[in-house]
């Protein structure tokens, strides 16, 4: 195997952004303006981490404090 074969097997990691090639001085992006595109979808909220908040989860602190005040 020559080293253009192992360079072909490999994938092209593409920017999330636009899906350009990525340049590994902006990795994960291709340029510094899908870097701030990026930034600017956070600070937006056009991202956000999903959370699953069980339905009790207002219930467990109260209990825990009425405990509290019990024992002591």
């Amino acid at each position: 195997m020559t080293g253009k074969e192992g360079a072909a097997a490999r994938p092209v990691l593409r920017c999330p952004v636009c899906g350009s090639p990525r340049a590994e001085r902006f990795r994960p992006f291709c340029s510094a303006r899908c870097r701030d595109v990026d930034l600017g979808r956070w600070f937006t909220e056009a991202y956000a981490v999903p959370v699953v908040e069980p339905e009790d989860a207002e219930e467990e602190p109260a209990a825990a404090k009425d405990g509290d005040e019990q024992g002591g």
